[in-house]
């Protein structure tokens, strides 16, 4: 993944793409801080973590400047999004994420809303990189609350 990233990241300064330059070195960065941080190598799907993130730090600040009328801004994060996205897996579906929260009830025991730990626990493997927490956390708390 590293070395996709610095690929494209020569790629974008051939090509003299500003935006797409930039977004893959913030995102380098990101990486870097959080390796120096933990003392480790990142692998692929740690990275994908990181790149999900990032992509949530995005969509979360779209709101804000929508208030504010920036529509300049937005342009370029739904720009940064697209690029930032290439990164991660497809997507799960909430039709996906449900079969994987209704799997995870039954392995885990879950009676009710008390055990919602132990049901993300369960998902975080499985939908770490490929679906919003959000969205995996109220399709859990919906189903356990109906248990």
């Amino acid at each position: 993944m590293k070395e996709q990233l610095l690929q494209d990241l020569k790629e974008a300064m051939r090509d003299k793409d500003i935006l797409k330059k930039n977004t893959i070195t913030l995102l380098r960065a990101a990486i870097l801080q959080v390796e120096k941080d933990s003392q480790k190598q990142l692998d692929d799907n740690e990275i994908m973590g990181i790149v999900a993130k990032e992509v949530k730090k995005r969509k979360d600040a779209i709101s804000d400047y929508e208030k504010a009328g920036r529509d300049d801004i937005i342009t370029d994060l739904n720009k940064e999004i697209e690029i930032l996205s290439k990164y991660l897996p497809e997507q799960l579906t909430n039709e996906e994420i449900a079969a994987l929260v209704d799997e995870a009830i039954k392995n885990v025991s879950a009676t009710s809303l008390r055990d919602m730990g132990k049901v993300m626990q369960y998902l975080k493997p499985k939908t770490s990189g490929k679906a919003d927490g959000k969205i995996v956390s109220d399709i859990v708390k919906e189903k356990l609350n109906n248990l």
